[in-house]
């Protein structure tokens, strides 16, 4: 029984030894993989069935501060409303665990955020238990991400290059996102690939 009990033990221990871990987000290669309800909708979203389309993934926190600096000002908007008038997908993403701050218990709170935001989104994401964000990594809100039309991941990091609070800094800002857009949209590379996101950090299950 002890001679069956170290084999069993030695067979998890190599399982877990050669168990790959879950790719990290890295620009230049495809973007992770995911499904998803949208809570607008619905419907079932599938980022690999999206390939041919740009994409731009966006995490969310209605309560944090760094998030209502963009959308207390119609800003966030503007910019969703200007990709997805040019075909642009984009994806906002709640992975704040249950009863944390800034989390979307249901469906209908997410749609009365957008309502009431007059948001632009294609689709808003509910990932209670951290699932999309952690294959992501996303560490902030906002944190934010450029997909291209091969499904290779062409931008990450902050919305801009100004980290603050105040919505009086939007109209000074380089903003990564539009830029990268541009790029990707003109077949081209963007100037700025990765940055260092700011904002509240996401809260994910403890």
């Amino acid at each position: 029984m002890i001679r069956h009990f170290l084999a069993g033990a030695a067979l998890l221990a190599c399982s877990l030894i050669f168990t790959p871990a879950l790719a990290a987000p890295t620009v230049g290669k495809p973007a992770p993989d995911f499904t998803a309800t949208d809570a607008l909708s619905g419907e079932s979203v599938t980022l690999s069935e999206l390939k041919g389309k740009l994409v731009v993934l966006e995490w969310n926190n209605p309560l944090c501060p760094f998030v209502k600096k963009f959308y207390s000002v119609g800003a966030m908007q503007q910019l969703q409303a200007n990709a997805t008038g040019k075909g642009v997908v984009w994806i906002s993403i709640n992975s704040n665990a249950p009863g944390k701050e800034g989390a979307m218990p249901t469906d209908a709170d997410a749609q009365n955020f957008v309502t009431e935001k007059a948001a632009k989104p294609t689709y808003y994401l509910r990932d209670p238990d951290g699932t999309i964000g952690k294959q992501y990594e996303a560490k902030t809100t906002p944190h934010m991400f450029v997909i291209d039309r091969d499904g290779t991941l062409a931008y990450m990091g902050a919305i801009d290059n100004t980290p603050t609070a105040d919505s009086a800094d939007i109209a000074t800002a380089k903003n990564y996102v539009t830029r990268a857009l541009t790029a990707v949209t003109n077949g081209k590379k963007p100037a700025v690939t990765a940055t260092r996101p700011y904002g509240c950090f996401v809260k994910y299950a403890d």
